[in-house]
């Protein structure tokens, strides 16, 4: 069986069942081998807010060092994004291997007239795939109501009931009262419900089970959001019985803070996990779509908001931002409240109202009508993309772009940011070959020849216009819904510059929010930009000042070898020095703050008047900061911004930041993880990277990005990163690659050993595939590497 045809099945099956009930889920668990057995299970179910606090309650437990596994609901892209394991989607081969071994069981339910919904036989892969990947603890998103969900299939060792409002009331209840006694079910047996409910609902649950209330005020954990910290993160304090925290949260407003508390309450019942520990996951969470701050010129935020709840809520954390105008894009589904839902919404200037790409998405008409009395100006917009489009276009940077009323309309509207079109192909272009050279061609350009292929997934009505307009440019587009994610198409665009250029020009005003497809076709056209101002492959050498570095630990780590060695490095050839002082070798012991500070500080003044930039190699925002006012200008993060502080360290002092892609930093030979397309999951990894480091005001221009050669890739897969290092020219970014001396080479050096000639040969890889900086110990040989690869382009 394929990937594509797996999916395709599960995306088939029913939506909805005429009978309520958890047995069904049971038994597909069982024929599983009850997989659920040796995995501590906790549910988190709620009207609102469940979504976000399993997200924090994954993150900190993550940052207890624990192996978590994480199911919510709905996926904004596909289904495997709601099933993930230590922040990695469940990889296409478990789904193949989970479907054929669920088979028989599904023919046998089927044949019984008790066929699953899609939703109940996703709990049963992602349960699967948590308890084959022996998790610590799995957090599960309950999907309606508590009592009969298929989540509740599971004996939970901990549960949560965020909110509770109003909603499908035809299952759960027509008051409030009932739903939160319908939702309380989830609690477990040996712990007392943690709840951030209130008011009638709070009693209801009370009448059900032992609670632990959280809230800001007159709650057993008070959680209070104090402010903001940034304008991006808000800043909190939660106080327990007999513990208290303070940290900065991605996710803003009241709400939030309340939800951060029940995760920590969670994580405090499962694992006793400690505070700080708690307070640093809690930093890190994020949910795409929940006011999702996704630009800041103008600030524009997406988020989910699908009930008249939730949009209270929204509201009241719009409230905190001084802005001019409120153009809000709104998709919503037709079995909401509308009316509701616009009413609880500030005054809006423009409402741009369009139908999101589901069969039970709302007309724009009906949509427009619930705005009128609360939008100055409405417009009816075909499309969520092209609608987003408009509101973005016609903004005035002072402005506020909300697209709001349901996560469809948020995942389309998040193509515009998040979706890549993405270089093929590796070598020279043919107008480096002297085609053009002879005389016979007097007319003709590198346009004419210079034949480019680029990949990415378009919504079907941007595909299809897309290929129309390629076709008359003269190019060819090749389209295929085969194996692409959700509602997308998988589209190759392939043609001159010149084609490629005009399918730009012709699709810049076409609609369908393709007008950001065309900025992307440009800028792959234009190439990336160039960080450095070298004009071509740039060495940075490597500077260890440490006493235990896998090839130089010890023998820089006193300041007066340690500037010996860089004044050597530059004589030699180096564009950039790159100071580390703390090893990533596996094994590596950590090194404190100080002390790193101690190592790097002095070697970094000392050779800030050097005639080349200086960057400082560090995972640690504080030493990032010390570094960077002792005269460094790039931060070298191998981690990924893994300290939450050092995105914003880097943009106060303006500075350039190298995000590497890794599993953990120093390396950890036990962390491993299957890779579908290790490039594309990279590459896909990284966006969303240089998308955190932009919303703190890192601009792309000042981003190199680092595929992380060896950084949980075996040496296959590192080598793999190299060959197609072009296509990470669709992050539109410069691209480093440090692959110096690693243990990718253990197996072609050679008898003695050595891994400095392969380490040359991936220099020159590198080089002609575009890199714009290598990263390497021995400055001298591969320096003259590059040179070469130069004097070949320039002949």
């Amino acid at each position: 069986m394929q990937y594509h045809e797996a999916a395709d099945y599960l995306e088939s099956l029913q939506r909805r069942r005429p009978k309520l009930g958890t047995e069904t889920t049971a038994r597909m668990l069982a024929h599983l081998g009850d997989p659920q057995a040796g995995v501590d299970c906790v549910q988190v179910a709620g009207s609102n807010g469940k979504g976000s606090t399993s997200r924090m309650l994954e993150h900190a437990l993550r940052a207890a060092g624990l192996d978590v596994g994480v199911f919510t609901s709905p996926g904004l892209t596909d289904f495997r994004e709601q099933v993930r394991v230590n922040g990695t989607s469940v990889p296409k081969a478990r789904v193949v291997d989970f479907v054929e071994r669920i088979d028989p069981c599904l023919d046998r339910l089927a044949a019984e007239d008790d066929t699953p919904t899609h939703f109940e036989v996703l709990t049963a892969l992602a349960i699967d795939h948590f308890g084959r990947e022996d998790v610590d603890v799995a957090v599960l998103e309950v999907g309606i109501g508590g009592r009969y969900d298929a989540t509740s299939a599971v004996d939970p060792v901990a549960s949560a009931v965020t909110s509770v409002s109003l909603e499908h009331t035809d299952l759960l209840g027509d008051t409030v009262e009932e739903i939160a006694r319908d939702k309380a079910q989830v609690a477990p047996t040996d712990a007392p419900l943690v709840t951030g409910t209130t008011g009638d609902a709070l009693a209801a649950v009370r009448e059900e089970t032992d609670v632990v209330t959280v809230g800001p005020s007159d709650a057993d954990v008070i959680a209070v959001e104090n402010g903001m910290h940034s304008d991006v993160e808000s800043e909190v304090s939660i106080t327990g019985p007999d513990w208290a925290l303070e940290t900065n949260l991605q996710l803003l407003g009241q709400h939030q803070a309340t939800n951060a508390g029940v995760a920590a309450t969670l994580a405090r019942q499962v694992a006793d996990v400690d505070t700080r520990d708690v307070a640093a996951g809690l930093r890190q969470a994020t949910l795409p779509g929940r006011f999702e701050i996704i630009d800041t010129d103008p600030t524009t935020v997406l988020d989910g908001s699908h009930n008249p709840g939730a949009m209270t809520t929204l509201a009241a954390t719009l409230d905190r931002f001084d802005y001019d105008g409120l153009r809000v894009v709104f998709g919503a589904m037709s079995d909401k409240d509308h009316e509701r839902m616009v009413e609880a919404l500030p005054p809006v200037e423009t409402a741009f109202v369009a139908r999101p790409g589901l069969d039970r998405a709302e007309d724009p008409a009906t949509l427009a009508a619930a705005f009128e009395g609360n939008a100055a100006e409405i417009e009816r917009v075909p499309s969520v993309p092209e609608a987003t489009e408009r509101a973005l276009s016609g903004a005035d940077p002072d402005d506020f772009v909300l697209v709001t009323g349901s996560l469809y309309a948020v995942a389309e509207a998040r193509d515009r940011w998040t979706r890549l079109l993405i270089p093929k192909g590796t070598g020279r272009p043919a107008s480096d070959h002297g085609a053009l050279a002879a005389a016979s061609f007097p007319e003709a350009t590198a346009a004419d020849v210079d034949h480019r292929v680029l990949a990415g997934y378009l919504r079907p009505e941007q595909a299809e216009r897309v290929a129309r307009r390629l076709d008359e440019a003269g190019g060819d587009c090749h389209r295929s819904a085969t194996g692409a994610p959700g509602k997308f198409v998988a589209t190759v665009l392939c043609g001159t510059e010149r084609q490629l250029s005009a399918l730009a020009d012709a699709v810049e005003t076409d609609g369908h929010g393709l007008s950001h497809v065309a900025g992307r076709v440009r800028r792959t056209l234009d190439g990336p930009p160039d960080p450095l101002e070298t004009d071509g492959t740039a060495v940075m050498g490597i500077l260890n000042v440490t006493p235990d570095s896998f090839h130089d630990g010890g023998e820089y780590d006193e300041l007066a070898a340690a500037v010996e060695r860089a004044e050597a490095m530059v004589a030699a050839g180096a564009d950039v020095i790159d100071v580390g002082g703390e090893s990533t070798r596996p094994g590596a012991d950590p090194v404190s703050v100080a002390e790193e500070i101690d190592r790097v500080v002095p070697v970094i003044e000392a050779i800030a008047d050097l005639d080349v930039p200086v960057s400082v190699d560090t995972r640690k925002a504080a030493v990032a900061d010390a570094a960077l006012a002792a005269g460094a200008d790039i931060v070298n993060d191998v981690s990924g911004l893994s300290d939450p502080e050092m995105r914003f360290v880097v943009a106060d002092h303006d500075a350039g930041l190298v995000l590497m892609h890794s599993l953990s930093a120093p390396v950890d030979p036990g962390r491993s993880r299957a890779y579908d397309d290790v490039v594309d999951d990279v590459l896909r990894e990284l966006s969303e990277q240089v998308l955190l480091a932009q919303r703190a005001g890192v601009g792309r221009e000042q981003i190199l990005v680092d595929p992380g050669c060896g950084f949980g890739k075996d040496a296959a897969e590192s080598f793999e990163l190299v060959d197609r290092l072009g296509e990470f020219e669709a992050l539109g970014c410069g691209v480093m690659v440090g692959h110096s001396r690693k243990s990718m080479f253990a197996d072609v050096a050679g008898p003695d050993g050595d891994r400095l000639p392969p380490t040359l040969a991936v220099t020159a890889m590198a080089a002609e595939r575009g890199a714009d900086v290598v990263r390497v110990h021995d400055v001298a040989e591969n320096a003259a590497v590059v040179r070469s690869v130069a004097a070949t382009r320039d002949r």
